[in-house]
């Protein structure tokens, strides 16, 4: 429950989608890509993702810690489901 909880918070998500390339991106890569992320909400998450492992931070910037890249990995099932989802329910929408 506490991943979930951790999951749910507005923004965490995200991040672990910007974070998902090797390659580490700096606090203003990650604000830039939030699309209206405030700093104080992307500085609260990452401190909070970093301390529960999911998040590490280097000279260049934030990246995925191994604990991160493997939760994507188990996350990649729903991201699957959720795609077949959306396309079902945009066949329902044409047909209304």
């Amino acid at each position: 429950m506490a991943l979930l909880d951790l999951l749910g918070r507005r923004w965490a998500l995200r991040i672990l989608w910007e974070l998902r390339d090797e390659q580490p991106l700096t606090f203003r890569d990650l604000q830039a890509r939030g699309g209206g992320l405030s700093s104080s909400v992307l500085n609260d998450r990452l401190h909070e993702l970093r301390a529960a492992g999911i998040v590490e931070v280097e000279s260049g910037g934030y990246r995925l810690s191994r604990d991160g890249r493997d939760l994507l990995e188990a996350l990649a099932p729903l991201d699957a489901w959720a795609k077949r989802w959306a396309a079902r329910l945009a066949v329902v929408e044409n047909r209304s």
